[in-house]
């Protein structure tokens, strides 16, 4: 993984913007990345107190645009329809916290992952309600972001009133008003709620083992695929990386 391989060649012959990969990815060619994110999804992508659009993904999205030599253009969608608006060729790449799975894999390209992290139940900070997996859900009613992976879990485990939301912030705030018994979510968001947000809330039981999450492409762009992934490589190498991972989490998350 410490591969220090200089990005030397054009945008044009790196990413082979040629026929079917030029119509895919315009916007390459005129020296922009156009990248979607949700941009509510603190510590990730979200906007501080300036209106700056600021997180963890905004960082490593720019740190990985830097090495291709393009220009980081974000284009701010709800989650809901992220994965759409990818294949519509809204934006070329999505830095979001998506999760490589098997069922995504199918329709989508992935980047090398960048990032693990494992799912968490949240529940306010008052209160004795602590479950440590998700069967101590059964018959709540539980928060969870619309067309993510989480919500995919809920659902799977059966039992729980699932009840979905387009980001993160509606579902914390209905939580904190006592309308939700817990939520799901992100461990790596759980620490951050807490020691940056001061929101009422608390972790409780973390459910399953670490998963990778990738930059997200079309599947055919496999020319851009391999720009990423060495691009990756090179911020890694070069301490970029070690550097945006200890200013959002005091810690490496690119590893399990």
């Amino acid at each position: 993984m410490k591969h220090r391989t200089i990005l030397a060649l054009s945008i044009t012959a790196l990413l082979g913007l040629q026929g079917a990969h030029a119509a895919t990815v315009p916007t390459l060619s005129k020296g922009t990345l156009k990248i979607g994110m949700e941009g509510t999804y603190a510590p990730f992508t979200f906007k501080n107190e300036k209106g700056e659009l600021v997180g963890f993904d905004v960082d490593i999205a720019r740190a990985v645009a830097a090495k291709l030599g393009l220009k980081a253009e974000f284009v701010l969608t709800e989650w809901s329809g992220i994965l759409a608006g990818l294949q519509a060729n809204k934006y070329d790449v999505i830095v979001n916290q998506v999760g490589i799975t098997a069922e995504r894999q199918k329709t989508i390209g992935f980047s090398a992952p960048y990032a693990y992290s494992s799912a968490q139940i949240i529940v306010k900070k008052t209160g004795s309600f602590a479950p440590k997996s998700l069967a101590e859900l059964k018959g709540k009613r539980v928060g969870v972001g619309l067309g993510s992976n989480f919500e995919k879990q809920l659902r799977d485990a059966g039992g729980i009133n699932v009840v979905t939301y387009p980001g993160a912030p509606e579902y914390l705030a209905d939580l904190a008003a006592g309308r939700l018994d817990a939520a799901f979510n992100d461990r790596l968001l759980v620490g951050y709620l807490i020691t940056k947000e001061n929101l009422p809330v608390r972790g409780a039981g973390v459910v399953g083992q670490p998963e990778p999450v990738g930059i997200a492409m079309k599947k055919t762009n496999t020319a851009l695929k391999k720009a990423v992934d060495r691009a990756l490589l090179q911020i890694k190498a070069d301490g970029t990386y070690a550097k945006i991972s200890r200013k959002w989490f005091g810690q490496d998350v690119s590893k399990p």
